[in-house]
């Protein structure tokens, strides 16, 4: 019998969430109680098409245009621009780490960060990450130093790189920052 329609198990799912307080650690799960938590459980593949269902679906909520990209260098097409998605859940180093940069044709990443009760975003045009020199938080994924071909940003969920705040942070200056994502450009030295 589903626990829906069962009174009695419905009356003790009931007091097991009201005692839930007395008995839980934070510090053992600091995920438990996270509308995210499931995700964690995903395989790695699985997660990265969940980052991009939920900037998809997110920022189609908040009014923006999306549409799926036509080939594979680009996730997604926002306000009429090529965006590539990177997705991470908070590592236990406190770090976000989005991976898998690659020169492909794309113009803009989003990058969301997730943690148990909070998100961060930014956008983040493709100079910016692929550029030479790289930019703190940003390294050749494969290859050690001389490794070219994907790059990844790792950084304090916390205290992100100085660089990033022109491109987000919060997923409000995120969704502005893709509204308007055709006329914003930063110069790499501005920072």
């Amino acid at each position: 019998m589903a626990a829906g329609r069962d009174p009695d198990l419905q009356l003790l799912s009931e007091i097991s969430g009201r005692i839930l307080e007395d008995y839980f650690d934070p510090e053992a799960d600091p995920w438990a109680g996270s509308p995210f938590a499931w995700i964690l459980s995903r395989p790695s593949r699985q997660k990265g098409a969940i980052g991009e269902r939920l900037v998809s679906e997110f920022a189609i909520r908040k009014g923006l245009s999306v549409r799926n990209s036509p080939d594979t260098d680009a996730d997604r097409i926002i306000e009429g621009r090529r965006v590539e998605i990177k997705f991470s859940s908070l590592w236990k180093s406190g770090e976000y780490v989005f991976q898998q940069f690659r020169d492909q044709n794309y113009e803009t990443a989003v990058c969301l960060g997730i943690s148990p009760f909070a998100a961060s975003c930014w956008v983040i045009p493709k100079p910016e990450l692929l550029g030479e020199p790289l930019r703190a938080g940003l390294s050749h994924q494969h290859g050690g130093a001389r490794g070219s071909d994907t790059i990844w940003l790792r950084l304090d969920a916390s205290r992100p790189p100085a660089w990033l705040a022109p491109y987000g942070g919060t997923l409000e200056s995120a969704m502005r920052l893709l509204l308007r994502i055709g006329s914003f450009a930063v110069p790499r030295n501005a920072c």
